[in-house]
């Protein structure tokens, strides 16, 4: 038997091999551009085929496909996606023309947890940033403040000018008041942090006697620490009616975030170098004295007088604020593959000083992505990326101790001496509680973070027919970061000689989990009818584990809480978990009209009752007129209608539920006290429902395209907390307290200008506006989130603007003014000059929105105004009265808080940048790109502080309140990019 095995072998493989090598059939052609450039990375492949490839470096591609027969399409990342039908005499040597999507009709965007569809079909104005927005201008220092000026319908606010940054992105108005504000970000699947850990800085300021106690110890924002050159794509799900398969976790909005991966052929290598200069955006300037002005202060005279006669008066504004930066980005990446394994690495360092001394910011990130295809049906992707930070961040913003950078400057005149003999000691200040040079020169205020992001993807083809597809995606991942805290005030100064030195040490650990099951399947009947139906469940975790130490009288020359006179510590953990399953179908006819239902049911911890599920449905609509062929007009080339109704949610406060037990001495035994905030069994998530309508059409051979969009958001039981009956044993409890409501609109124009041989426009144009509005109100009118009504604050009162800001007014308090923006506008432009020259810029404008500004205030009541003595706007006229400006503002205080509440409306030119592309003879280069750009560089407004993007408390719902905070800066590059 073996024997006629061994003969019969041979035979049949010599019969089956020819059959198989005649059943593959290899096409190949070369894919360009309008201009006849090779379009590189396009992607080729057979419809309905798995596998394909991709062009090469010079537009090339060849594979082998099962017959000579077959749909070949076509596509790239900003051109329109092109088919051709092959028959055996159009298999070599293919010439293929891509026209570039102005519109981005072709791009495909996500409407699903699994499933996506080009924009085209679209039913909601999803917002999506490429890698050149992002960081191929005028690179920012973080992610989420390169995505500033740069989302419709999104306030971006930077809360500080602090290095290693931190932003407040609301998306499409208030979205909760004491909830979560901020979007959720997802990163190649993966559930991220993007939390604020504050490091207990209110030991030493007092900020916490006013405000919020929690965040105004500026801390920077965790997204922070992704690499915005790491990025090929973003997409912003702006409300419910997109983001409502992503449950109780989007009613803030939702940034999903695609990393560059690797694509198939020879190695590639990018070496870049970006070296810059950061500088103050603005300094106030100092005010001008006179012996007059000193004596009328207070100040000593004498001490005045013999400053101006050996010329030593300073301007301690500009020697705290006023260093130049050195900036630094240094970054390698690697990516190729073949049909089966494809990869993209990276490693880069970015290394920034500040505008102030000792402060600054590191980031070291590693990341490798790979894709792999075990078998025709099945592939793989891990996305890993490590990351190392280090910002140090001075000590600025609020302040009741005079510690601050900012409230000492504010009370100490120009003439006093404050740097160190030559033994290094300072001298004490006579004029405030610190002196500001020994603060900058011996304090330590650092964050540590190292973190770890895993995600993995995997998506298996189970069953395939010629009219219909089943496919099983799984993705997840984990995203772990431990981040360490360090502030250490020694005992020699000035500040510290009642503590006599603090040591504040914080150790947070964070542990993020997802995954996501689905299964998708894909029946199309005909060409002109297609059913998507997907199905799945999710499970996300969190753990996060914050331990604070402070210690006090902390012995000279040491930093270790352990040498200390006193030592308390403090600690906050949470841990959740959220269930959840989902089912949506969509249905595509004609490939005209699509029509999209589904559901997400989600269970979490943090809820009243943890085993209730919550239904959050969603429904769309969109119809191409022109696809469907009902128009006859050639005026347009492309008409579309939609409209799309979405539910989604926000966990309440970890805790909310329970009554917490605070420690307490009991006859000098340790015991526990019940806390007097009690607890809401039936506490229940924040839920939020968004309709959306929209009109989208391109004109001029697609050259002008038009994205028109309103919306009503409708937030239902948002929490707040209520004051309750002393004789219950509490004073305040969580509630679900009222609902809420946001309306608005958004416009967008994309246009290609000018389309000649040495001269190509593109440009676009943003428009966008919110209107919030308390509809209902279960409690009696709210204050909070600033510093009452004398100086101006927010109150949540039924029938007004959410984000009102109210004050007295000689007399009761009443709105003053609103830190919503009236409307928000961008303008990008992209020029591109002989092919090799291109000149881009962004400039945002918001018009309107106010800001509670308190950093004038403690300016004129420190005597340090730098127009302390105009006497330009004082009489009731709002003409000269023969006051002192600053004399006239402290006087109203009391009787109005008008004078704080100040328009915080702007021009910025963002974002500038030229960069030019060499041509390189060698042929081991394959291209080389130098430029010079430039961040913030220029900024029109009457604002009268440093910056109108500001906020003291942080990323939550009270932005836009001003106390001498870390100034803003703007910064210019340049650029060197090398590839291999």
């Amino acid at each position: 038997m073996r024997k006629l095995l061994g003969h019969f072998l041979p035979m049949l493989l010599a019969l089956v091999c020819p059959v198989l090598l005649w059943a593959q059939v290899t096409v190949s052609g070369t894919v360009t551009d309008g201009k006849n450039s090779p379009v590189v990375g396009a992607s080729v492949k057979l419809r309905n085929v798995p596998g394909g490839t991709a062009t090469d470096a010079s537009g090339r591609f060849s594979f082998t496909i099962p017959s000579s027969s077959g749909v070949l399409e076509i596509s790239s990342v900003g051109f329109r996606t092109q088919t051709l039908t092959l028959n055996e005499s159009n298999l070599t040597n293919i010439s293929i023309q891509l026209t570039e999507d102005v519109g981005k009709l072709d791009e495909v965007v996500v409407t699903g947890l699994a499933t996506s569809v080009k924009r085209r079909n679209l039913a909601n104005a999803i917002a999506t940033v490429s890698s050149k927005e992002l960081s191929g201008t005028a690179p920012a220092q973080t992610l989420d403040a390169a995505l500033n000026g740069k989302i419709p319908g999104a306030y971006i606010n930077s809360n500080t000018g602090a290095p290693g940054g931190g932003i407040s992105v609301k998306l499409r108005g208030v979205t909760s008041i004491f909830g979560n504000t901020q979007p959720l970000y997802v990163v190649d699947g993966v559930f991220v942090d993007n939390s604020s850990t504050p490091g207990g800085l209110n030991v030493v300021t007092e900020a916490s006697g006013a405000g919020n106690t929690s965040n105004q110890d500026n801390p920077s924002n965790r997204i922070a620490d992704l690499r915005p050159e790491d990025i090929e794509n973003i997409e912003i799900l702006k409300g419910a009616s997109a983001a409502a398969i992503y449950g109780s976790k989007a009613a803030a909005g939702v940034v999903l975030i695609s990393t560059k991966r690797g694509k198939q052929g020879k190695t590639k290598f990018n070496v870049s170098q970006d070296i810059g200069l950061v500088k103050a955006r603005r300094l106030l300037g100092a005010r001008t004295l006179t012996e007059e002005r000193v004596e009328d202060m207070g100040w000593n005279l004498e001490e005045y007088q013999a400053a101006v006669a050996a010329g030593k008066i300073y301007d301690y504004e500009k020697e705290i604020y006023g260093e130049t930066g050195l900036t630094r980005n240094t970054a390698l990446s690697m990516t190729g593959g073949s049909d089966k394994t494809s990869f993209y690495f990276s490693a880069a360092q970015k290394d920034e000083e500040g505008i102030i001394k000792r402060t600054g910011y590191r980031n070291n990130s590693i990341r490798l992505n790979l894709d792999h295809r075990i078998t025709e049906n099945i592939k793989v992707g891990i996305s890993s990326n490590y990351v190392n930070s280090s910002s140090d961040r001075g000590l600025t913003q609020n302040d009741n101790a005079g510690v601050t950078f900012g409230v000492a400057l504010s009370s100490t005149p120009g003439f006093t001496y404050l740097f160190p003999d030559a033994n290094g000691n300072y001298p004490r200040n006579p004029y405030g509680a610190s002196n500001p040079i020994e603060t900058r020169d011996l304090i330590t205020n650092n964050e540590k973070v190292s973190r770890f992001v895993t995600g993995v993807n995997l998506d298996a083809l189970l069953h395939k027919s010629d009219k219909s597809n089943t496919r099983m995606i799984a993705r997840g991942g984990v995203d772990y970061y431990s981040l360490k805290t360090n502030a250490l005030f020694p005992s020699s100064m000035q500040f510290q000689q009642v503590p006599k030195g603090t040591s504040i040490q914080g150790f947070a650990n964070n542990l993020n989990t997802n995954y996501i099951l689905s299964l998708v399947n894909s029946f199309m009947p005909n060409d002109n009818l297609g059913f998507t139906t997907s199905v799945g469940i999710t499970q996300e975790k969190r753990e996060f584990d914050n331990l604070l130490n402070i210690a006090r009288q902390v012995i000279s020359g040491q930093s270790n809480v352990d040498q200390a006179g006193s030592l308390s510590a403090t600690q906050f953990r949470t841990k959740n978990k959220d269930d959840g399953f989902f089912i949506q179908e969509e249905v595509s006819l004609f490939d005209a009209i699509t029509l999209n239902a589904g559901v997400r049911m989600d269970k979490s911890t943090n809820n009243g009752d943890p085993d209730k599920y919550y239904a959050y449905p969603k429904a769309s609509l969109s119809w191409n007129i022109t696809r469907l062929g009902l128009t006859n007009s050639s005026f347009f080339d492309n008409l579309k209608i939609r409209a799309a109704y979405g539910e989604a949610g926000n966990f309440p406060a970890f805790g909310s539920k329970f009554s917490s037990l605070l420690v307490s001495n009991i006859d000098g035994l340790p015991g526990s006290l019940v806390s007097t905030q009690r607890g809401n069994s039936l506490i229940e998530p924040e839920r939020q429902t968004e309709f959306e309508a929209g009109l989208d059409f391109t004109i001029l051979d697609n050259r002008l395209s038009v994205e028109f969009s309103v919306y009503n958001k409708i937030v239902k039981d948002f929490l707040l907390q209520r004051t309750i009956q002393p004789s219950s044993g509490f004073s305040t409890e969580w509630v679900n307290a009222g609902d809420l409501r946001n309306r608005g609109l958004e416009l967008g124009l994309n246009a290609l200008v000018v389309n000649k041989a040495n001269l190509r426009w593109n440009s676009t144009v943003n428009f966008w506006k919110n209107r919030s509005k308390v509809t209902r109100l279960d409690i009696p009118t709210t204050v909070l989130g600033a510093f009452g009504n004398t100086l101006g604050t927010f109150r949540i009162e039924e029938g007004a603007s959410a984000t009102q800001i109210v004050g007295i007014d000689n007399g009761p308090a009443r709105k003053l003014g609103d830190q919503e923006p009236d409307f928000q506008m961008n303008f990008w432009n992209e020029l591109t000059m002989f092919k090799n020259l291109s000149l881009r810029f962004l400039l945002h404008w918001k018009q309107g929105g106010d800001n509670i500004n308190l950093t004038e205030l403690l300016t004129d009541l420190g005597g340090t105004s730098p127009d302390y003595d105009d006497d330009v706007t004082g009489g009731d006229d709002g003409k000269p009265n023969g006051v002192p400006d600053a004399l006239d503002r402290i006087g109203a205080l009391g009787s109005t808080a008008r004078v704080f509440v100040q328009d915080a409306s702007y021009l910025r030119l963002r974002e500038i940048a030229l960069y030019y592309n060499i041509p390189v003879p060698a042929s081991f280069i394959k291209g080389m790109r130098v430029g010079v750009s430039a961040n913030n560089f220029w900024t029109r407004t009457r604002y009268k502080s440093y910056d109108p993007e500001t906020s003291n408390f942080g990323s939550g719902f009270s932005t836009g309140v001003e106390v001498m905070p870390f100034p803003a800066s703007k910064r210019a590059t340049l650029h060197l990019s090398i590839d291999f």
